[in-house]
């Protein structure tokens, strides 16, 4: 048995590239860059940032083109690929890809406003369990607290 899974959380870098294949089929790449922070050998905090670039399938790929913009916090997973190409300037390159992926939006918004993007990936979901499940349950329910993405420690 094997299993390559990757995932991430990151921020968008740019708008998703929509294209499609001549087979009719949608491809999106999403761009997605991913800090982290440590101390160096002074003492003093470096950030460092990786990107990756994310593809999504047909569907889903539609839906991250219409919803995702830059600066957009997401949460990906699927295959981890690298693929080496040589620059204009004869240097070989390598870029880490996310391939077959499902993409979760992080940005806080409820499931009923407006620009939601939810879900996208192989599976087709459209929304989280979680945001499905608050979206039909009734009014008088007590909120639950949402988690800030950004005081999970890893």
């Amino acid at each position: 048995m094997t299993l390559n899974k990757m995932m991430i959380i990151g921020n968008l870098g740019a708008d998703p590239e929509l294209r499609y294949t001549p087979g009719g089929k949608a491809v999106a790449e999403l761009r997605v860059a991913v800090n982290d922070r440590s101390r160096g050998p002074d003492g003093e905090w470096q950030e460092e940032t990786q990107w990756f670039r994310v593809e999504l399938w047909e569907q889903a790929a539609e839906r991250a083109a219409e919803r995702l913009r830059k600066g957009h916090k997401v949460f990906a997973e699927g295959q981890l690929r690298a693929r080496e190409w040589e620059g204009k300037d004869g240097q070989k390159r390598t870029s880490l890809e996310i391939r077959f992926a499902r993409v979760q939006s992080l940005e806080r918004r409820d499931p009923g406003e407006s620009g939601y993007s939810g879900g996208f990936g192989e599976s087709g979901m459209d929304a989280p369990p979680a945001a499905r499940a608050r979206a039909a349950a009734p009014t008088a329910a007590p909120e639950v607290e949402a988690i800030d993405v950004d005081d999970i420690p890893f």
